[in-house]
């Protein structure tokens, strides 16, 4: 699977999530406010990252006045599900079973994680099931 799509890294994740959470069409103000309250990054720092986040095609930017808005051009399940799409292809040859294998055999599980997957694989397989007879 090649995926053309560009790597996001871990404060882009930051700032993507912050404008997820804010929702509308937050400001860099609004996220650095918002993620930084004690001013631990510069406000530039989160202007150059969400203009990065505007290039790679994840965020929309609209000036108003002299102020820029932000929205998302793509959803956080979108989003979620191309990284773990990406991570699928390079490190488990293209097998969701063999990440689904390894999670369980190297995460610390307790007994109602375990549980809760229990569950949701009876529901998928339950919805396999309905489709397959449909």
């Amino acid at each position: 699977m090649k995926n053309s799509e560009p790597k996001i890294s871990s404060v882009e994740w930051n700032i993507l999530n912050a404008v997820w959470e804010l929702g509308d069409t937050p400001s860099v103000r609004d996220v650095w406010e918002y993620l930084y309250p004690d001013k631990e990054k510069a406000y530039t720092t989160v202007q150059t990252i969400m203009n990065n986040l505007v290039n790679k095609g994840y965020l929309n930017k609209k000036k108003i006045g002299l102020v820029n808005f932000y929205s998302p051009l793509k959803s956080k399940d979108d989003s979620i599900k191309s990284e773990i799409s990406k991570l699928i292809s390079k490190a488990f040859n293209n097998s969701a079973p063999a990440l689904a294998t390894y999670l369980i055999r190297k995460q610390d599980l307790d007994l109602d994680d375990i549980k809760d997957m229990k569950a949701l694989l009876s529901k998928k397989e339950k919805e396999l099931k309905e489709n397959k007879n449909d």
